[in-house]
């Protein structure tokens, strides 16, 4: 049929939201139309009905896409056509790949394509929501084998109570942003942001969100029952269980002796080594690993010492509680800290804790610096921003750097999630964090969060207080309830085990939230405990930060630009600006600095020298208000005239000198006294009903006649 159109409402957080298929898209494996009140989302799935030859992973990739015209908006800039995407688009991909990853059974490795792209927009309903529940829809719908249906939520948090789903503007309100992903039975994927909660309230909003989500599921499963397609059945690249048994049996010993190395390097080293030993003994006697003479031996042999490692590492902390290296579960890293590292950057911090080595920078100025960022709200300037970079050589590979990509991109985010918030809302500046990853063996994002957080305090940024970020892990049984929380894991305890959750904050709370897993779901108690282990972690890691810097520099690095305010009247800001820019162009250049006019009566002077900056106020101030009755003033003669001397206080600041107003004696050629160019003292007498000033030099030191 040309149209089969079918509709599933589903009551979700308060608000209606439909799911229709059947009319579009409908060459692919599954194609749902979301809508909720304005907002509606296209999302599609496609998979390959069989798998390339040699694939050994699961090439998943998720697309999400923001139409402008969904909004009756052209997009800025050059370029009307969507493109690249923008940092908020590739986080919402990520944001629906992590959950829905382990969620495909294993040995599934068919190339699989989720696609979602807004093609109506209100404000009122969020489609970063939508595109996941289209997405969980149209693969539950589709014949792709996946484990099952599951939902997204957006939690916000405001006077005691948690908001469903809220809208942007009872977001701009909320103590809490937080996303979560889940199925009917477990937690799959958080993230979020927090204004210092405690451990209890994040539980409680996870648990909230899990329970609002159970109901989507169930809905999605009555709709998977009347229109979804039998799951294909597939070919799964399944291990080659003669291959695992006989690398297990023959390297066992070997394998345990590296994995009590505790330096990355030469453990890394040594799994290459044990590798390319293995790789040798498969091509010598392939039939005794159950491989044929054309097997790629270089992979198989990569696989199996991988899952030896996998089993031992993972059976050495489920049944002795020992970790690689012989660390406890709970145990953080030797931390070692630094600060004001670079010679001529506004602020820098230096975190290595234990191999992974985070250098962060800070650049402060003005609002010239500020990022602009276009949506389908429109377009907006943000004062801060964190840039998270991972070269190559930072895990010693031999490799190009190519730019920025999508794990960079959500690592930054993260770390800037976690520190915006306690930035001081009476800070003036611009801010730009830098966070250069020098060293990783494990979360390089949570150490961005402690360098960055060092490297504001030092570059004289005001904090509400400092942040620091651990990374916990989880090692669970599968064939029972047992399980292990790892505090500050290690790269290879990432690659091994079944979560990667961070948790970064304050001494008072929690100020961002991320938490990833490799099997399908944890429960709340995993999750309880994960934290309070967390923040255990955390508040050990703010204690080393703080024995080298624990509070906001004040006294600013000669070279860090000072930023002075001052307050007019909303009129006056034309007299700020002058004709044609005319007087802040002569301020600007006559002090080097640089001043930013707001239409609510703000003026910022910016400058390197603080002194400069002082007498730009000075200045600004006396053109606006005049100079204050009663006070002296260093002048310059300008113009001599019979009845007196005009004089400048400063530039297009000047007043009259009366010849009463000279000397003790009368004065009758003023040129007898003053000549053009001459440096005298004044003092403000007056000012007139029409704004001129009436000054004295003789109420400071009378004037006498040149000889």
């Amino acid at each position: 049929m040309l149209n089969n159109k079918q509709e599933f409402t589903i009551e979700y957080g308060g608000k209606t939201v439909v799911l229709e298929t059947g009319r579009l898209a409908k060459q692919t494996d599954g194609s749902v139309l979301v809508t909720c009140g304005g907002t509606q989302v296209l999302s599609t799935v496609c998979s390959a009905t069989e798998s390339k030859p040699g694939q050994d992973f699961f090439p998943l990739l998720v697309d999400y896409k923001e139409k402008y015209y969904s909004a009756g908006k052209f997009l800025g800039g050059f370029r009307k056509r969507e493109g690249r995407p923008s940092d908020q688009e590739i986080l919402l991909m990520r944001m629906i790949d992590r959950p829905f990853r382990p969620m495909f059974p294993k040995g599934y490795f068919n190339e699989t394509i989720i696609m979602n792209q807004v093609l109506s927009y209100d404000a009122d309903s969020d489609p970063q929501i939508l595109a996941g529940l289209g997405a969980a829809a149209c693969l539950a719908i589709s014949d792709i084998p996946f484990e099952a249906p599951a939902g997204f939520a957006k939690i916000g948090y405001k006077d005691g109570n948690y908001i469903f789903n809220p809208s942007k503007a009872e977001l701009e309100e909320s103590e809490l942003d937080m996303i979560v992903a889940a199925s009917e039975k477990a937690i799959l994927m958080v993230e979020g942001e927090a204004e210092e909660l405690s451990e209890d309230v994040m539980l409680g909003a996870i648990t909230y969100a899990h329970t609002e989500i159970k109901k989507f599921c169930k809905g999605l499963a009555e709709m998977k029952a009347k229109v979804g397609k039998p799951t294909r059945s597939f070919e799964s690249t399944s291990s080659n269980e003669t291959l695992l048994d006989t690398v297990a049996q023959e390297f066992k010993g070997q394998a345990r002796e590296l994995l009590s190395i505790t330096d990355k390097t030469k453990r890394s080293k040594t799994i290459k080594a044990l590798t390319k030993t293995a790789e040798a003994a498969l091509k010598e006697n392939p039939s005794k690993y159950g491989l044929t003479e054309d097997a790629n031996f270089g992979q198989e042999a990569y696989s199996g010492i991988d899952e030896l490692l996998y089993e031992m590492m993972r059976a050495d902390i489920l049944k002795e509680d020992k970790r690689i290296g012989g660390r406890g579960l709970d145990e953080v890293r030797a931390i070692e800290t630094e600060v004001s590292c670079l010679k001529k950057v506004h602020g820098s911090a230096l975190f290595t804790r234990g191999e992974t080595q985070v250098l962060g920078t800070v650049t402060v100025g003005s609002k010239a610096g500020a990022q602009l960022v276009e949506d389908l709200d429109g377009v907006e300037f943000q004062k801060f921003y964190l840039h998270y970079t991972f070269a190559p050589f930072c895990v010693g590979e031999a490799r190009g750097y190519r730019g920025v990509g999508r794990r960079e991109v959500g690592h930054g985010n993260l770390a800037e999630r976690a520190i915006k918030g306690m930035i001081s809302d009476e800070n003036p500046y611009t801010i730009r964090v830098a966070c250069e990853v020098l060293e990783s063996n494990g979360s390089s994002s949570m150490g961005s969060v402690c360098s960055g957080s060092m490297a504001l305090m030092d570059a004289g940024v005001k904090m509400k207080a400092p942040v620091a970020g651990i990374a916990m892990g989880l090692i669970k049984d599968k064939e029972s309830d047992n399980y292990k929380i790892l505090s500050d894991i290690l790269g290879d305890e990432d690659h091994l085990g079944d979560m990667d959750f961070k948790v970064a904050g304050t001494k008072d709370g929690i100020t961002a939230i991320q938490m990833d897993i490799k099997i399908t779901g944890i429960n709340e108690e995993i999750l309880n405990k994960a934290m309070t282990q967390a923040k255990a972690g955390r508040l050990h890691i703010l204690g080393e930060m703080e024995k080298t810097i624990n509070t906001t520099r004040t006294d600013l690095k000669d070279f860090t630009p000072r930023i002075e305010e001052m307050k007019v009247k909303p009129d006056q800001i034309g007299m700020v600006i002058g004709p044609g820019g005319k007087n802040v162009k002569a301020l600007q250049e006559n002090y080097n600095v640089t001043v930013e006019c707001n239409d609510d009566g703000t003026v910022k002077i910016l400058g390197d020298n603080a002194k400069n900056v002082a007498d730009a106020i000075i200045s600004l101030d006396m053109n606006i208000n005049g100079p204050k009755i009663g006070e002296d003033y260093d002048a310059v003669v300008v113009t001599i005239k019979e009845y007196g001397a005009f004089v400048d206080i400063m530039p297009g600041v000047s007043g009259l000198v009366h010849v009463s107003e000279m000397a003790d004696e009368r004065v009758n050629d003023v040129n007898e006294y003053v000549s053009e160019g001459d440096k005298v003292k004044v003092k403000v007498l007056d000012k007139d009903k029409f704004g001129k000033t009436k000054l004295s030099i003789k109420a400071i030191a009378p004037l006498t006649k040149k000889s």
